[in-house]
């Protein structure tokens, strides 16, 4: 699915990090995972992206790579990645070993985005990474330096050299850097990869940090070109009102995660029951990201000018809504705004 940007098509993509809806089980929201990505690729979206986020009641997504194996087993065309992989989190040797196992088993189709931070709080980064390693500084080129050197071999005299990613044979998937600030687009440009900003929840201004990014890109063995993908969260309804209610109950859930009360995802009717407490309403007002709401025709024009005003060269849509197939009918009215073909 392409949106035009000066005559230019731009993909539309899907990242989903499996909302658990108040009400269902958690097993449920991963399955539900897979119905949507067998719609999305009907609705002809380019990728589909799994985050990774720990212990919390409103994300099922904590195990991407198990998500993408699942994802792209039951699809196939669309391409399937992770959004992403928190490289603090893990091995980088076991990070190529998967991602290269994956690329095996579905050629062409897989992406590898990896995020700088554990992508949960420090008690569950402990527990993650074990107190030696939860205490490191920021290692991320560090760590990125080592997931290159075993999938494309270390230089003569390093102590690793001569551990190789298994299957050797395949090259790791297309690399890009998350982040959710310009530290991330600066790291993503020096290392010569893509760039995905998590403009769904950063905040700061888009177009800044993809210019950041631009300016900045070095490039390097993995991309000659810098490719900018600029996440957003929308929900797309028939009915304004409902996309507003909708996206009241997602200001909800991110306010009562932002004081530290997370849980799952209130249906629209429960937030609109709900006696907000004036912490929560400061929260709300602050901005939580960039999540855009209303009817196809509205929020395709924002989309627009969005793309217009930032150069993206990708945009990647997150929708958070209670019920799944309002979620799935979101994508749905999204991508017949676009006109996209049948998958």
């Amino acid at each position: 699915m392409t949106l035009a940007r000066d005559s230019a098509p731009v993909p539309v993509s899907v990242l989903d990090l499996s909302p658990v809806p108040a009400g269902t089980p958690a097993s449920a929201a991963l399955r539900r995972t897979v119905d949507l990505a067998r719609a999305a690729e009907r609705f002809g979206y380019r990728r589909y992206w799994l985050a990774e986020h720990h212990n919390l009641p409103s994300v099922a997504s904590s195990s991407p790579e198990v998500l993408i194996a699942t994802v792209a087993a039951a699809t196939s065309t669309v391409r399937v990645g992770a959004g992403g992989i928190m490289l603090p989190n893990h091995a980088p040797l076991k990070v190529a070993e998967t991602f290269r196992a994956l690329a095996a088993l579905h050629p062409g189709r897989i992406d590898l985005g990896l995020g700088r931070a554990p992508g949960t709080d420090g008690r569950t980064a402990l527990a993650l990474r074990g107190a030696r390693e939860a205490h490191r500084g920021d290692d991320f080129a560090e760590r990125y330096a080592q997931l290159l050197g075993h999938a494309d071999g270390f230089p003569t005299g390093h102590p690793l050299a001569g551990v190789r990613a298994v299957p050797a044979d395949v090259p790791l998937p297309p690399v890009w850097v998350l982040g959710s600030s310009d530290h991330g687009a600066h790291a993503a440009a020096e290392l010569g990869t893509g760039y995905a900003y998590a403009a769904h929840f950063g905040t700061a201004d888009p177009a800044a940090v993809l210019r950041t990014y631009r300016e900045g890109f070095r490039p390097s063995a993995q991309r000659a070109q810098p490719h900018a993908v600029l996440a957003v969260g929308a929900i797309v309804a028939e009915d304004g009102e409902r996309a507003r209610a909708l996206l009241h109950a997602q200001e909800l859930a991110t306010a009562h995660l932002r004081l530290g009360r997370p849980g799952p995802l209130p249906s629209p009717e429960e937030a609109a029951a709900h006696a907000w407490t004036p912490a929560e309403r400061h929260v709300a007002a602050q901005g939580t990201g960039l999540v855009l709401a209303g009817t196809p025709g509205d929020v395709g024009a924002r989309l627009r000018d969005l793309v217009s005003a930032t150069g993206a060269d990708e945009l990647m849509v997150v929708t958070q809504v209670h019920d799944h197939a309002e979620r799935e009918r979101s994508y749905e009215l999204l991508a017949r705004e676009w006109g996209a073909p049948p998958g």
